[in-house]
């Protein structure tokens, strides 16, 4: 018998058979993530090519019409140039968090425990309630931040969450704050894996803390930093709780303020037009795509991975 008889598997062996085995236990989860992942994508597509009546029934096939409705709105450019600034904005806190990551790891750090907990509480908490606390701390007429402000002299300071411009800046500070937490511990994680050997020997060479922090702690931190521009990104286009909480549909500086997503829930549950809601979904989805597509594209050029 010859080499390539032997190792050719027999039709309805028992090798054959065992490669359905995997399915199975992937099955469930391939139909979880093909429901409620796929098929609402594809479906949203659907419906912005449709149009319904004012109960969401009797959908029409209207082709590009609902792109076109939302390309003539006057305020989706200030939507797209928002959420873009909120996104810019909380990315600022992946640099802060490898500064405070850093930190933490010091050898020596008493009550370090302490103080991860103390950054990532605020990751924990509901948007929702924690938004309410700086809503009173933001408040115009007796908020800590303006009460602090007439402390020092001035006497007329800004309302903060009712002024277009200083409303968005609040909310894009509230994201910074928030996402610190989550970056923390993920930087942490990232620098326990990185030898203590290489600053060591860094250090007999003579390199000061700083150039082992700039040589050292930030490349091999890159695939941390990384994962979580991405997550951060993603975050930063799905801007709505915060917003809403803060600002509220009724505030005057909403109307300068709205990101994307707000555009959405306003076309597709206030004004019940769901195909142009749908319509913005996707272009969030082509942003968000586009957005990641490109990081990874330009990762290998600034991503170490040892």
């Amino acid at each position: 018998m010859s080499a390539a008889a032997i190792t050719r598997p027999v039709r309805g062996s028992r090798l054959t058979r065992s490669g359905w085995w995997p399915l199975l236990f992937v099955g469930p989860l391939l139909t979880g993530v093909a429901i409620f992942y796929y098929y609402p994508i594809f479906a949203n597509l659907w419906t912005s090519f449709t149009k319904t009546n004012a109960f969401g029934g009797d959908p029409r096939f209207v082709g590009v019409q609902n792109y076109q409705d939302m390309l003539a709105r006057p305020d989706l450019g200030s939507a797209i140039g928002n959420t873009l600034a909120y996104t810019a904005v909380v990315l600022l806190a992946i640099p802060l968090s490898v500064i405070i990551a850093s930190l933490l790891e010091l050898p020596g750090l008493r009550f370090a425990t302490f103080y991860r907990i103390l950054f990532f509480m605020p990751y924990l908490a509901m948007p929702m309630a924690i938004s309410q606390v700086w809503k009173i701390v933001f408040n115009g007429n007796f908020g800590l931040i303006n009460q602090g402000l007439k402390a020092i002299g001035i006497a007329d300071p800004p309302y903060w969450l009712s002024t277009p411009g200083f409303a968005l800046a609040v909310v894009a500070l509230f994201g910074l704050w928030s996402s610190i937490g989550f970056n923390v511990i993920i930087l942490s994680a990232g620098l326990k894996s990185i030898p203590r050997e290489l600053y060591e020997a860094s250090s007999i060479d003579g390199a000061s803390d700083a150039r082992q922090f700039f040589t050292i702690t930030v490349p091999l931190l890159t695939p941390s930093i990384f994962f979580l521009t991405i997550m951060q990104t993603i975050g930063g286009f799905q801007l709505f709780d915060a917003l809403y909480a803060l600002i509220g549909s009724a505030n005057p500086a909403m109307a300068q303020s709205r990101s994307l997503v707000f555009l959405f829930y306003q076309e597709a549950f206030i004004s019940n037009n769901r195909g142009v809601g749908a319509a913005v979904a996707m272009v969030i989805l082509l942003f968000v795509a586009l957005v990641t597509l490109i990081q990874f594209i330009f990762q290998k050029r600034w991503v170490n991975y040892v």
